[in-house]
């Protein structure tokens, strides 16, 4: 049993989890005495900003308001927000949250609106140099805020052409594609659409087109059970199940998408074998296959990562020193888990040798495998966790998602359909090998991306 899961091991996991947009720092911790100022994540609420100030003449009003000042430094945290909240998101947070609203949009203005719910909830809106920021506050009878989720952000005079400049002075390198996924439209935008980047566990993609088409060539079911006998390390939940468990095909595949189960993934490479997800991977019209083959499981890649000499002779053998590395590493990892090295690094490692690798290009042409399915099901799993806000998502007919990271790695890749019925790829890599990405930046930039392609 894999258990050995100390800190720096499981930050290192990260490598495969699914990269959420849920905001610049952290996850929304919305809920009874919760926040998070998720600017990075487009609207959950609609919200028409005013050029008035509201009434402080109720409870909300008197939050927002609140905030407000909050924002101008005129109160701290301790008078605006519960002891229940500060409990949560302590002050230096808090602190933090907002200068990085201020980073990234300009000085704060004002409270531009507030749509009263009840006395105690509504909608707020506040008013940056550069974006309106709004989403649903609410306020206990003593009139501190216990609930504040800012997650409506509409940029002031954007263009994609500031994006492009942004996005191209981020330190490392980038790969971004946001177009039409035949081809036929002009492309909204693209930065060295063909550069070969890392990006973590959207590999996935591969994994989830090989198993779809397999179904459909009838070489399995969704419904198909098989034991569970794989292990690797978060993210994930499946690495606590008991060995032996009984799971369906589908089962598998919905956790690896929707929360990037790690041991999802690995025992689907398991059930459908190697060459047969190196091979969907070819088919996907991938420009540089040898650059990820031989397709690594993420118990393997953790392994190679926790052992440099290990990864550093993996890197430097060709696919047949590669192939009996891995053989070796198997027959490890099934008897003695326990002997093989944890990651322990926080900043980027082997980012450029040891990982899965794709262009933005090279990520349309596996969803362009997905799109091609007569059975919607994989399109159906990868739309669990679409990672776009309800108000978003309401401008398309379809919306999937997948995303991945480790230190000094990230990418956001969406498939749409618009209403018309034209499918669309966004999709964003940014690799820096000097030092961690910032997560919250990137999701910003794409979300203006989003809201600029139409």
């Amino acid at each position: 049993m894999f258990k050995r899961r100390n800190k720096p091991a499981t930050r290192i996991a990260s490598i495969c989890r699914d990269v959420i947009l849920l905001g610049m720092i952290g996850k929304s911790l919305f809920a009874t005495a919760a926040l998070a100022f998720l600017a990075a994540n487009p609207a959950m609420a609609r919200t028409a900003p005013s050029q008035t100030e509201p009434k402080s003449d109720s409870l909300t009003q008197q939050g927002a308001q609140a905030v407000a000042e909050f924002l101008h430094g005129k109160r701290t945290a301790e008078e605006v927000f519960s002891p229940g909240f500060l409990a949560v998101v302590p002050k230096s947070q808090l602190q933090a949250l907002a200068a990085k609203l201020a980073e990234q949009f300009g000085p704060f203005d004002a409270v531009a609106s507030v749509e009263e719910k009840n006395p105690n909830q509504g909608i707020v809106t506040l008013r940056y140099a550069k974006a309106t920021i709004a989403g649903p506050i609410t306020i206990d009878n003593g009139g501190k805020v216990t609930g504040l989720l800012l997650n409506d952000v509409k940029p002031l005079g954007d263009s994609v052409a500031k994006v492009q400049a942004d996005l191209e002075a981020l330190p490392g390198k980038v790969s971004v594609l946001s177009a039409s996924l035949d081809g036929k439209q002009s492309s909204v935008l693209e930065i060295a659409p063909d550069q070969q980047l890392a990006i973590g566990s959207t590999f996935k993609l591969y994994v989830l087109s090989a198993l779809a088409h397999s179904i459909e060539r009838g070489e399995h079911r969704w419904d198909e059970v098989v034991n569970l006998t794989e292990k690797s390390l978060p993210s994930g939940q499946m690495q606590e199940w008991p060995a032996g468990a009984p799971v369906t095909l589908h089962t598998l595949a919905s956790m690896m998408i929707s929360i990037s189960d790690n041991t999802a993934t690995d025992q689907l490479i398991r059930v459908l074998g190697r060459k047969a997800i190196g091979d969907e991977l070819r088919k996907s019209g991938h420009s540089t296959p040898d650059k990820t083959l031989p397709f690594l499981t993420t118990h393997e890649l953790f392994a190679l990562k926790g052992n440099p000499a290990l990864g550093a002779q993996y890197a430097a053998a060709d696919e047949t020193g590669q192939e009996a590395i891995l053989k070796r590493l198997d027959v490890q990892i099934k008897t003695d888990p326990a002997s093989i090295p944890l990651p322990q690094y926080t900043e980027p490692h082997a980012i450029d040798t040891l990982e899965w690798f794709a262009s933005a290009n090279d990520i349309a042409g596996i969803f362009r495998r997905i799109v091609a399915l007569k059975d919607p099901t994989a399109r159906q799993i990868l739309a669990i966790s679409p990672s776009m806000s309800a108000s978003d998502r309401a401008r398309f007919a379809y919306v999937g998602y997948k995303g991945g990271s480790e230190p000094g790695v990230l990418n956001l890749s969406w498939l749409m359909q618009t209403k018309s019925g034209e499918w669309r790829v966004l999709t964003i890599s940014w690799n820096d090998q000097s030092s961690p990405v910032d997560q919250g930046k990137l999701e910003m930039l794409a979300t203006r991306l989003l809201k600029l392609s139409e």
